[in-house]
């Protein structure tokens, strides 16, 4: 053991140029480059104050949405599929660089590839969640469910918008893939996943906090799973519209940003 710890003092030289390599390899064709080594946590820093003190501070004292663990997971299931799909999306270009270099390859099959692998898998997870709603919740059945479907659609075009977008985006801005992760936390927090959006809504509807979540389209996307899988109510139709509409833009415009750069991606990655 100690002659090969010897070995890897001999070879000190060449572990730093691979370290070197490594890092300059990460940030090749990042605006900030290294100094990413510091906004990551101070970045995090940053949103964690922000969470702790203003948004679980807003929620605090709120009825426990019972069974919370149900409750949650078809929150997650949900947010699980945005949030990777996103994170997938944004480096599908860079990682299919090959195909888009050698051959006529479509490249916008690359971040829709991302996006619905991603979707198979929260279709997979409905299943087991409704195994266990029927076990929890044996009443909690409704006709309100038929809407699943078109919930699935709304967020599928929202996120695939988003995707062709970061997809564009990242080519060109490395910095992107490491400020998405930021976000998407934040994102996260800032949505309704585990916490109740209506409970707010109704109790303190002219907060801050309630204001932000209604700009937010992910937020009137996983309250409309909640009450089509959770708690069998009414969808919100005039917030769920509008965020329709909102989904059928991002795509629409995620796609044109996609096309008009997508003479510059050989090149670029």
């Amino acid at each position: 053991m100690w002659h090969s710890m010897g070995r890897l003092l001999h070879h000190r030289l060449l572990i730093k140029t691979l370290v070197q390599r490594e890092l300059t390899a990460r940030y090749r064709g990042s605006v900030l480059g290294f100094l990413w080594t510091f906004i990551h946590p101070l970045m995090l820093l940053g949103v964690y104050t922000f969470v702790f003190t203003f948004v679980i501070e807003a929620f605090r004292g709120g009825p426990t949405t019972e069974p919370y663990a149900l409750y949650l997971f078809c929150g997650l299931l949900p947010w699980t599929w945005f949030s990777s799909a996103l994170a997938e999306s944004a480096n599908s270009l860079l990682m299919g660089g090959n195909l888009i270099k050698k051959i006529i390859f479509p490249a916008e099959v690359l971040p829709t590839v991302s996006v619905l692998h991603n979707g198979v898998n929260f279709v997979l997870g409905l299943p087991i969640y409704f195994a266990f709603w029927f076990w929890l919740k044996p009443d909690g059945a409704s006709i309100q469910l038929l809407w699943l479907p078109l919930i699935v659609l709304v967020q599928f075009l929202f996120t695939l918008g988003l995707g062709f977008f970061l997809a564009a985006l990242t080519v060109h801005y490395r910095d992107v893939k490491d400020l998405l992760a930021n976000i998407l936390t934040l994102w996260f927090f800032g949505s309704p996943v585990i916490y109740s959006y209506t409970h707010l809504a109704d109790t303190k509807p002219d907060s801050p906090a309630t204001m932000l979540l209604q700009l937010n389209p992910m937020t009137h996307i996983i309250e409309a799973y909640h009450k089509s899988m959770f708690t069998g109510e009414l969808l919100n139709w005039k917030r769920f519209g509008v965020t329709g509409i909102v989904a059928l833009l991002t795509f629409v415009l995620g796609y044109y940003f996609f096309d008009r750069l997508r003479d510059s991606f050989a090149e670029e990655v």
